[in-house]
């Protein structure tokens, strides 16, 4: 699970890691015989038994850096990646953080651009709402909304539905399953872990072939296998 890709100096949540920093994490999986690949591509892969060696990488919040920084660096490791956007503040912030730089979030064209080079756009809600907390209607806007605007904006309907802040539960995740969506990540859902809550492992800056390692292995430790996907 990454985010922002870019100048990680001035970074309160975590959530950026240099191009360089980037570049040395998938150099690390493809050195293991692993290649990073969409979420979709993913769980395609697993149903067919053909899984083996894929991981899959997602960038949350459709920072406009992705297309500036990590596009370059997923075409030269040969990795392919979801990306989940906010249509609904399209060319505008990262509002939802109080802390920190603002950073610039990806218009209709640059959504176009990363989905022209091969990578699956997702939504990420339409304005990185928790909803676990939102009402009847913004929840219908921000699942079944989100995806209406997406596959007018890409001509694609998307699969995949990340929630905002990683926060799921059972009702969230019956609104996106009944908006269409194929599947839905999470961070850490617990009991609700399954096609609908997938889990995440966090990827950062300060996170080096060591910490690589122990992350890889502790999130088997941690989480139980998804079933059903």
């Amino acid at each position: 699970m990454y985010h922002s890709v870019g100048d990680a100096s001035d970074d309160p949540y975590r959530i950026t890691v240099t191009p360089d920093r980037l570049d040395a994490q998938l150099g690390w999986l493809r050195r293991r015989g692993l290649r990073g690949v969409s979420v979709a591509a993913l769980l395609a892969a697993r149903a067919r038994g053909e899984d083996r060696g894929l991981v899959g990488l997602t960038f949350d919040d459709g920072y406009a850096d992705f297309v500036e920084h990590a596009l370059p660096v997923l075409r030269r490791r040969g990795c392919g990646a979801t990306l989940f956007v906010l249509p609904g503040r399209l060319g505008g912030d990262n509002a939802w953080d109080p802390l920190g730089p603002r950073k610039r979030l990806l218009t209709s064209e640059g959504i176009r651009q990363a989905a022209a080079e091969g990578i699956e756009i997702g939504s990420h809600g339409l304005t990185h709402a928790d909803l676990t907390t939102a009402g009847a209607t913004a929840l219908t806007s921000e699942t079944a909304g989100s995806r209406l605007l997406l596959t007018e904006l890409t001509g694609t309907a998307p699969a995949g539905f990340c929630y905002p802040y990683g926060a799921v539960d059972r009702r969230a995740a019956d609104a996106v399953r009944e908006a269409g969506y194929a599947y839905a990540c999470a961070i850490d859902p617990g009991p609700l872990t399954g096609p609908y809550a997938l889990p995440r492992v966090h990827v950062g800056q300060r996170d080096t072939a060591v910490r690589m390692l122990l992350k890889t292995r502790l999130h088997r430790l941690r989480r139980r296998p998804s079933q059903g996907v």
